[in-house]
């Protein structure tokens, strides 16, 4: 009797978590091959239409660089400012963290990569250190980010995420 009770527990804890990884698995699916949702859109404009108050306030002008989200950089790199030969200044967000890191990716990386692309814009941009000299760190932080490091801080995204 005992071991019938332990083998049903055991199958039905089976089921539920194979159903469980299933959802996840179409969730990241369907994520991964779909527009970005209009939520996340929404609060992506919305940052940075905050950070180009921030640049107007502490730089007396208003310069938009195209965002754009893609799955075609490593993992590690939430975010890549470049300036192509032809001048132009292009900032990409890692899509395939966005899912797990979107609450980050608000907080810090929009605002980081945007201090890139003005210190490109500016003329300042200083390839030493891959581009975050104190300049740049102060314009990251003018501009709105809640941190200015060089990478990621992968602790306090996952800490982020705990419910405590």
């Amino acid at each position: 009797m005992y071991k019938k009770r332990l083998a049903s527990f055991f199958l039905l804890f089976t089921l539920i978590a194979l159903v469980f990884l299933a959802n996840n698995l179409y969730n990241s699916y369907t994520f991964k091959n779909s527009e970005l949702p209009l939520e996340m859109q929404k609060a992506l404009a919305s940052k940075e239409q905050e950070i180009l108050i921030n640049m107007q306030r502490n730089f007396g002008f208003v310069q938009e660089f195209p965002l754009i989200i893609t799955d075609e950089i490593p993992s590690k790199l939430y975010g890549v400012t470049t300036k192509q030969d032809n001048a132009k200044i292009l900032i990409y967000l890692n899509k395939k963290v966005m899912q797990e890191s979107f609450s980050y990716i608000l907080e810090s990386v929009v605002a980081h990569e945007y201090a890139h692309a003005l210190m490109f814009h500016i003329g300042e941009y200083d390839p030493k250190g891959d581009g975050h000299s104190k300049q740049w760190q102060e314009a990251c932080k003018k501009l709105g980010a809640k941190d200015c490091r060089r990478y990621v801080d992968s602790e306090r995204v996952i800490l982020g995420k705990l419910p405590f």
